[in-house]
């Protein structure tokens, strides 16, 4: 079964603050699922904790933002 999650979810299954995820997401590295017309809330699923868990891993090889971004599109993950 698939969860969705808000942001603050997100935030406190992945150890990210909420400020992170929001600047990933400028950034276009973090990917939001959808959105809901009348609140404006973001929806993650498990593919954006996957992403974040490989955002990290990428960040102790001391990757670049950019870099990180440019092999998150390459390997499409």
């Amino acid at each position: 079964m698939r969860s969705i999650y808000l942001i603050k979810d997100l935030a406190k299954v992945s150890g990210c603050s909420t400020h992170t995820l929001k600047f990933y997401l400028r950034l276009g590295i973090l990917k939001e699922i959808g959105r809901s017309p009348e609140t404006k809330f973001r929806y993650f699923d498990d593919s954006s904790y996957e992403r974040l868990k490989a955002i990290r891993r990428l960040q102790k090889r001391k990757l670049s933002l950019k870099e990180i971004h440019e092999q998150l599109e390459r390997k499409n993950i």
